[in-house]
C-alpha cells in the first residue's frame, strides 16, 4: 500500500476522487467492512435473536478457538473478575460476562483480525493505532459509565469499541488513493470528515441500538448543548478526555467541567481522579483483553 510522494495537485486530485468514491459508497443500500470475519456477523445475529440459548452460543464460539480465548480473557479480566476466581470454560465465561459483553468481544476480535487480511498488507501500523485507540476508549468508557447513575457500562464499552468501525472503513478507502496516507494531517482531516457517516451506515445495517450507533459514530458532537439526560455520547466524550490524563497525577483542565457532556454526567475533578486511580488496573485489564 506504499505510495510515492505526491505533489499538491496530485493530493487534491486523490482527495477529490476519494470523496466521490465515499459518496457513492454511502449512497448504497448497505455498507459493510471489507474482509470482516463472518464469525462476528453470525454471533451478532445469534445474540440478536431473543430465543437464542447458551448452548447455541457455546457451540458457535467453540468453532473459533481464537475467539473463545478472547472471551475467556475478558471474563478473567480484573474489571469483570474482582474476586480472582478464574473461569476455564465458555459456558462459565458467558455466565460471567453476559451476551452483551460477549458481543463486544466478538466485534473486537473480528476487527483485530482484519489487519491480518492479505488485502490490507501495508496498513498494519494504521490498523493497530486505530485498534488500540478504540480499546482504550472502550475500557475508560466502561469505567466512567459505572460511576454514573443509570448508565449501562457494558453498552458504553461496546460503543467505545465500535468507534473504530467507521475509521477502519475510511482507512481502507483512503489507502486506494495515492498520497493520502502519506500526509498525516490530510489523512486525519479525511477521517474526521467521513468516519461518522460510514459508521452510521455500517452500524445501522447491523441493527444495533440507536444510542450505541449515535455514540460510536459521532460522540465528539456531544459537546453541543442539548436538552435531555446524559447518554452514551456523553460517556464516550468524557472517557476520551479522561483517558488522556496521566493516571498518577491527573490535573484536568477546569474548563472541561463546564462542557455539556461533563455537566450532564455530573462529573467533577474527584470523579475523574477516581476513574483513573481506582480503575487503572481494571482499565488496563480490559484493554489487554480487547487488544491482541
Amino acid at each position: 500500500m506504499s505510495t510515492a510522494p505526491a505533489n499538491a495537485a496530485q493530493l487534491a486530485d486523490s482527495a477529490d476522487r476519494f470523496a466521490q468514491a465515499m459518496t457513492r459508497d454511502l449512497a448504497a443500500e448497505t455498507l459493510e467492512l471489507p474482509s470482516f470475519p463472518d464469525i462476528a456477523m453470525r454471533v451478532r445475529r445469534a445474540l440478536g435473536d431473543p430465543d437464542v440459548v447458551l448452548d447455541d452460543m457455546v457451540r458457535m464460539v467453540s468453532a473459533e478457538p481464537s475467539l473463545a480465548v478472547r472471551l475467556l480473557q475478558l471474563a478473567n479480566s480484573v474489571a469483570l473478575n474482582p474476586t480472582g476466581q478464574r473461569v476455564t470454560t465458555l459456558r462459565a465465561a458467558f455466565a460471567r460476562i453476559g451476551f452483551n459483553l460477549a458481543r463486544s468481544a466478538t466485534i473486537a476480535f473480528a476487527m483485530s483480525q482484519m489487519r491480518r487480511a492479505e488485502a490490507w498488507r501495508g496498513l498494519e501500523t494504521h490498523f493497530r493505532a486505530l485498534w488500540e485507540d478504540s480499546a482504550q476508549l472502550a475500557a475508560v468508557s466502561h469505567a466512567v459509565a459505572r460511576r454514573v447513575r443509570g448508565m449501562n457500562a457494558d453498552q458504553a464499552m461496546f460503543a467505545g469499541m465500535l468507534n473504530a468501525v467507521g475509521k477502519l472503513f475510511v482507512l481502507i478507502r483512503v489507502s486506494r488513493f495515492p498520497g493520502l496516507l502519506d500526509n498525516p494531517a490530510n489523512y486525519a482531516g479525511l477521517q474526521r470528515a467521513w468516519y461518522p457517516h460510514a459508521a452510521r451506515s455500517i452500524l445501522s445495517g447491523w441493527e444495533l441500538p440507536p444510542d450505541v450507533v449515535a455514540a460510536a459514530s459521532d460522540f465528539e458532537g456531544a459537546v453541543q448543548s442539548r436538552w435531555g439526560e446524559a447518554d452514551l455520547r456523553d460517556v464516550l466524550f468524557a472517557a476520551r478526555y479522561i483517558g488522556t490524563l496521566p493516571a498518577t497525577a491527573p490535573t484536568p483542565d477546569p474548563a472541561v467541567f463546564s462542557t455539556p457532556p461533563f455537566q450532564r454526567l455530573g462529573l467533577d475533578t474527584g470523579v475523574c481522579a477516581d476513574v483513573l486511580a481506582a480503575s487503572s488496573t481494571e482499565i488496563a485489564s480490559l484493554r489487554a483483553a480487547l487488544v491482541d
